[in-house]
């Protein structure tokens, strides 16, 4: 392990030993616009914790402690996911995800949701303008993503306010009848247990309904609260510019049509820095670098998952990827790799036998970040550098 993931991991176990090992509680309802907040509840073993810290635990305890922080979290991640739209969309969702179903395993299967799953709501395009797109299906498509294997869906997007607050609130009531959990509002930390170990996982985006990409210092403090009370933080973000020229990430903001899309360098490794063990991105609608950065990784962008004629799939951005990590409970990286895809028809994911993902991160890796670039074999394992 590093040092700072050994400094890390201490501090974690510092700040629970004046803590029963108890239950944690998401309370996740939304009220009106407003948005829902990880609460968690904690009792404390005896009044005096100081005290209690500084004896010795017994050995069963540390036996246990021991144990838990040895285990493996599996993490599957995935990048931008529609179900189509107004003017297009598939008859039987799960027929759209039925080939990719096989990769999307794991204690925590994560995708970002850039379809409003709602009957409602007033369309960001009412207005007209050949240069809006606003993507909706019904709400029971929820039970599809559920059915793929998604267990979380990142609402931090520029398409999850297609309809407005209306839709927004629809989306998240449709998922949640199907079982599967949201991130990505403002304030909103989403907490998972997998046999005792706690998993934060942070949504962010340049948007208001989000939490927001774009306040660096905002978005470390959030990170900060999640490492208190979790003992993995995975981040994702929708954030960078987007289409076929924007497959390179360097250092410096990003902008799309005019609009402010982040600096996804400086915000990746503020969040490392401030305790994400696991950062995926998303957002350009293709595929980007790999980072080691500090003894985590970080994936720049994970492209297009899945579409049904909203997105433009042609060329680079029908290249997509699985990003599958195993995780010990301290946050070390026990393995990794990348199930390349490939979106066929109107953008249907499948397994890609020519394996071009593999090829096209190795080289963005190596030319955009250097030697912070982590080694990606073609087994599709990811190794550190050096590694």
């Amino acid at each position: 392990m590093s040092s700072s993931g050994q400094s890390r991991a201490a501090s974690r176990s510092a700040q629970q030993r004046g803590r029963r090992r108890a239950r944690a509680t998401v309370l996740a309802a939304a009220v009106g616009s407003c948005v829902a907040v990880a609460v968690f509840v904690y009792t404390r073993d005896t009044p005096n914790a100081a005290s209690q810290a500084a004896a010795p635990e017994p050995a069963r305890t540390v036996a246990a402690r021991s144990a838990r922080f040895n285990a493996i979290v599996r993490i599957a991640a995935v990048g931008d996911t529609t179900l189509g739209s107004d003017a297009s969309r598939p008859s039987r969702p799960s027929a759209l995800l039925r080939r990719a179903r096989p990769f999307l395993v794991g204690d925590v299967v994560l995708g970002n949701l850039e379809t409003a799953l709602t009957n409602g709501g007033s369309s960001k395009c009412a207005a007209g303008g050949s240069s809006c797109f606003s993507f909706r299906a019904p709400p029971s498509f929820a039970r599809a993503l559920a059915g793929a294997g998604f267990t979380v869906l990142n609402l931090a997007n520029n398409h999850a306010n297609d309809y407005g607050p209306t839709g927004r609130q629809q989306t998240v009531k449709a998922l949640r009848a199907a079982g599967l959990r949201t991130t990505g509002r403002p304030g909103e930390i989403t907490v998972v247990r997998v046999e005792g170990t706690r998993i934060a996982i942070l949504g962010f985006a340049p948007y208001p309904w989000a939490q927001d990409a774009l306040d660096l210092s905002g978005a470390a403090t959030l990170v900060r609260r999640a490492a208190q009370r979790a003992d993995l933080v995975i981040v994702t973000a929708h954030i960078g510019a987007e289409g076929s020229a924007a497959t390179h990430v360097r250092p410096g903001p990003e902008t799309f049509l005019g609009e402010q899309r982040g600096n996804p360098m400086a915000f990746a490794h503020r969040v490392v820095n401030a305790g994400a063990d696991l950062v995926a991105m998303h957002g350009p609608h293709v595929l980007r670098a790999l980072e080691w950065y500090r003894g985590r990784l970080i994936a720049y962008s994970l492209g297009n998952f899945s579409a049904f004629g909203n997105f433009n799939i042609a060329g680079s951005g029908g290249i997509s990827a699985v990003l599958q990590a195993d995780l010990h409970s301290d946050g070390r990286l026990a393995k990794a790799r990348l199930v390349p895809l490939v979106l066929l028809g109107k953008g249907e994911p499948v397994a890609d036998p020519s394996r071009r993902a593999l090829t096209v991160v190795r080289t963005l890796s190596r030319s955009d970040i250097g030697q912070r670039a982590p080694r990606v074999l073609s087994s599709g394992e990811i190794r550190p550098p050096g590694g």
